[in-house]
């Protein structure tokens, strides 16, 4: 029987290569994007199982919405895996509370409302909420926002996970640097200087996460819960 997989921020980047895998192993996948609809489209043409599904996850009415759909359509949901989210990076002085509370409300309450609502259609399975090292020990105050909305999910990670037990394990993926677009933008000797604190000396390709994610939600994972990995390549 075809797994029934909810991924948010599914148009592009990690969460492309994350929604490719399970597509690959023939997996019933929804592709959540907000903004991003001719790249989720793009990416649903190439696989008969990928179904579009905008939702700002932010957005309860929104999200209520998406779950209803997946309802209807399937009757259930067997995996969330929680990867949309945003980055407003800027120098302390310069964040507002508006531009705060918007990284908040799609990294933290977003993955709330997604898990809230989607648990109504899940009888078992598994969530994983796409996290990060900044949640952890790697802090960047010009990312201060996204920091604390990470370190955030790894708490909701760990409050689900004893709420949905036994029948719904929750995880969560930290990583560090990733090879993605949003990446490719950043300052070459930054780059470098980042790069030199990774054992591996590199950034991650994203189905080197997207890997990890496919192992949590399968039955080699089934004993696996309420835990956070860290995939960073290793650091100093």
């Amino acid at each position: 029987m075809k797994r029934v997989v909810l991924v948010t921020g599914a148009s592009r980047g990690l969460g492309a290569s994350i929604a490719r895998i399970f597509l690959e192993n023939e997996d019933i996948v929804y592709v959540n994007y907000n903004h991003s609809k001719e790249q989720a489209e793009e990416l649903c043409q190439k696989y008969k199982l990928a179904i579009p599904i905008k939702c700002d996850v932010s957005n309860e009415i929104q999200v209520k919405e998406m779950i209803d759909k997946i309802k209807e359509e399937q009757g259930h949901l067997d995996i969330i895996i929680n990867n949309a989210g945003i980055a407003r990076d800027s120098l302390v002085e310069d964040k507002t509370k508006e531009t705060f509370r918007s990284v908040i409300d799609t990294n933290l309450i977003g993955p709330f409302l997604v898990c809230k609502y989607g648990r109504s259609i899940m009888e078992q399975g598994s969530i994983v909420n796409i996290a990060s090292t900044n949640g952890i020990d790697t802090y960047y105050p010009y990312s201060m926002d996204y920091d604390a909305s990470k370190a955030g999910l790894i708490s909701l990670t760990h409050n689900l996970a004893v709420e949905y037990a036994p029948l719904i394990r929750v995880n969560a993926v930290s990583p560090g640097w990733i090879n993605t677009d949003m990446n490719k933008e950043l300052d070459g000797g930054f780059k470098k200087e980042e790069c030199e604190k990774i054992l591996l000396k590199r950034f991650a390709d994203p189905t080197e996460i997207a890997n990890v994610v496919f192992f949590l939600c399968s039955n080699e994972a089934s004993y696996i819960n309420n835990s956070i990995i860290r995939v960073d390549g290793g650091s100093k």
